[in-house]
């Protein structure tokens, strides 16, 4: 039995929630960008936002969708959030987060809910408030809108590599073109072509007041190597400083040495460690 309530929150509590994602702007990136978007009664056909704490004081928040996000989390708010959600079928596509919570989280629901295609138990956290101390590339800009066809397949290559499965499968692509189309009028794409075709593409996945998440980073496999990667995120975190939010967070593999290093360049400074479990 559940000693501490959880339940489900809805709009009249909004300003607790954002309370809590301010906590932790980084973790919660995620659901804050949603948040300021759709309030909380849009997670009733989206998703779920629970919240923890005794006699109706929240303290941790887990949202429950297409992604299990927990934030601010304790690990007795971990062992409630598993025991409530572990009763149903998992939803999610995977679970991300700060690296002690998730795989607390995952360790209590992978007996209900594995097993798992991928556990990336330690993402170094990057954060940069303020400009690369290298030369930004200058080729480096957005995407324009009638350069979705050109940006599309670089996208697919990148998500492939990354995630290990095609975007392709489920639809075609369909929804992936979609969202990267929503990214470009969303001026949150950056590319370096080569006449059409692109050698380095990013995006701002994510954006709220405090932070703009950076992902799908990528360079063609033809031009790694070269000191490409360095400038062209340097590009990246300009922009992004002067035009969207004051500090430019991401996190990558530990493995990825390559990519570490690019950053380490670019003036991120590591502020702990996410990890990922893949379904």
């Amino acid at each position: 039995m559940l000693t501490v309530p959880i339940r489900q929150l809805g709009e009249s509590e909004r300003a607790t929630v954002e309370r809590i994602l301010d906590q932790d702007p980084y973790a919660g990136a995620q659901i804050a960008e949603r948040v300021a978007a759709h309030g909380l009664n849009w997670w009733r056909s989206d998703g779920r936002i629970y919240g923890y704490g005794p006699a109706r004081r929240i303290e941790s928040v887990c949202w429950s969708g297409a992604h299990l996000v927990p934030v601010c989390t304790t690990p007795p708010a971990i062992a409630a959030f598993a025991e409530l959600l572990g009763a149903d079928p998992r939803i999610c596509s995977s679970i991300i987060g700060r690296s002690e919570a998730v795989l607390d989280l995952w360790d209590r629901l992978g007996g209900h809910w594995g097993p798992a295609r991928d556990v990336r138990p330690h993402q170094p956290l990057l954060v940069a408030d303020r400009e690369a101390p290298i030369t930004p590339d200058p080729d480096v800009r957005l995407v324009r809108s009638n350069e979705v066809d050109q940006l599309f397949p670089a996208a697919v290559a990148m998500y492939t590599e990354e995630v290990g499965v095609s975007p392709l499968l489920d639809d075609g692509g369909r929804g992936y073109k979609r969202r990267i189309a929503e990214l470009v009028r969303g001026k949150r794409a950056y590319a370096r072509f080569i006449g059409d075709r692109v050698i380095f593409k990013a995006e701002l996945a994510i954006v709220t007041r405090r932070t703009t998440q950076v992902q799908g980073v990528w360079v063609d496999p033809e031009f790694r190597g070269q000191g490409l990667a360095a400038s062209a995120m340097a590009a990246v975190v300009r922009d992004a400083l002067q035009r969207v939010a004051p500090t430019v967070s991401l996190y990558v593999n530990d493995y990825n040495t390559p990519a570490r290093r690019v950053y380490a360049r670019c003036g991120f400074i590591q502020q702990g460690s996410f990890a990922t479990v893949l379904f």
